[in-house]
């Protein structure tokens, strides 16, 4: 069986855990600080938390920021869960607008009609790892009618006196808009490395503070780490000193941080990612140039004169197909011991979406995307002897279903 997204473990991460088990250190200390550290050299933000998912470290912000009852977050209707569920945890309205008819990101057009003077942020999300259009996005909320709109709940919000831009990266570690870095393209970047990404630090995740110069990164850094742990002013790290014990809870927090054993896999996996990344993009290329001879195959765009993806999701597309004839398709490519999958189920077709008023029907391209759409395996391991495997089970899967 060819597995989708399984994660790279080999005897370097063994080791490097192993380590870590052995230094006595396990949950946050110098591995983490490290990681962190390294996260963002390699994005270019100005600091960067790590924690233990991309939804908690966002729970985590929204509440930093101050974003509840009464507020609008504007996200896509294509993505995961988690980028509304956060919104909905947080008290405020998730509103939902539609995709480009170019690729899978957020329509700019589209956030134009939907902002209000209710929005507080927008989450752009970067699915399959291919960059959305930042520099429209942050140009779009500066813009002075724009910006005119904004009515701040508090201090941070007042400071930055505009909406806020976060880029759901959960999919785009290592892309790059313009020559720079995932990470640096918003004012807010978040980070998943679960186990099928790209990254991976078995769960986990971060957060990356790119505020203007007029916010001091050092505090917030501080005061985040702080919210991830009870809202103690002391981690365990810092109470190891001697005399140190004595600590003080500044608010109710959450508990989120990422431990040093998740930090070192991140480690490892950080320092050879750009050998992740072009085996990625061989296997995409393979991909491209097998399916170019086929009339029904859309494939994704994932590199352009600005953007770069990070080749995390190979999105393919099948011409002229309805949603069953999808699912048929999938299933006799499965039945050839090859695993599929899409992504991702439209949020207006879940039911706790549906349920809270969200109609499929207003966000046409996301239907137009999602119907015919199956993501192919992509990952550091996969031979080359595979991804011809999985080449031809999905040409047998389309030519099996089509000829019914």
């Amino acid at each position: 069986m060819i597995p989708f997204s399984p994660p790279r473990i080999d005897q370097k991460v063994i080791d490097e855990v192993t380590a870590a088990l052995q230094s006595g250190w396990i949950t946050t200390g110098p591995r983490t600080k490290l990681f962190e550290k390294k996260i963002t050299e390699y994005c270019q933000c100005k600091t960067t938390v790590a924690v233990n998912s991309w939804t908690m470290g966002m729970q985590v912000f929204l509440a930093w920021w101050g974003i509840g009852e009464g507020d609008e977050v504007i996200l896509p209707a294509y993505t995961y869960c988690a980028s509304a569920n956060v919104i909905i945890h947080a008290g405020a309205k998730p509103v939902m607008v539609d995709i480009n008819p170019e690729d899978f990101n957020i329509s700019v057009a589209a956030i134009r009609n939907a902002i209000t003077p209710k929005t507080k942020a927008i989450i752009a999300v970067d699915l399959a790892g291919f960059p959305c259009d930042y520099d429209l996005i942050n140009a779009l909320v500066n813009e002075p009618a724009i910006q005119q709109q904004f009515k701040a709940s508090n201090d941070l919000q007042a400071r930055l006196n505009r909406i806020l831009v976060i880029s759901d990266a959960a999919h785009s570690f290592g892309a790059k808009l313009n020559g720079k870095q995932t990470g640096s393209l918003a004012d807010i970047t978040t980070f998943s490395f679960h186990a099928v990404k790209n990254l991976t630090t078995a769960e986990g995740g971060a957060v990356c503070f790119n505020l203007p110069d007029s916010f001091d990164h050092d505090a917030i850094y501080t005061a985040f780490c702080t919210m991830i742990l009870h809202g103690q002013n002391k981690d365990a790290l810092a109470k190891t000193q001697k005399g140190n014990w004595r600590y003080d809870v500044e608010e109710p927090g959450y508990k989120c941080n990422m431990t040093d054993l998740q930090a070192a896999i991140g480690l490892v996996e950080l320092e050879r990612y750009q050998e992740n990344l072009d085996r990625r993009k061989q296997i995409f290329n393979l991909y491209d140039n097998a399916f170019s001879a086929y009339s029904w195959a859309l494939t994704p765009l994932h590199t352009t004169e600005t953007k770069v993806t990070s080749f995390h999701l190979y999105q393919l597309r099948i011409a002229g197909i309805t949603e069953a004839q999808r699912d048929a398709i999938m299933q006799v490519i499965f039945d050839q011991d090859v695993s599929v999958n899409v992504h991702f189920l439209p949020l207006p077709t879940l039911t706790a979406y549906k349920k809270r008023g969200y109609k499929m029907d207003d966000y046409p391209e996301t239907w137009n995307k999602y119907h015919n759409e199956i993501s192919l395996p992509v990952y550091f391991n996969l031979s080359d002897e595979q991804v011809q495997t999985v080449i031809e089970a999905v040409v047998k899967g389309v030519s099996t279903v089509l000829k019914k």
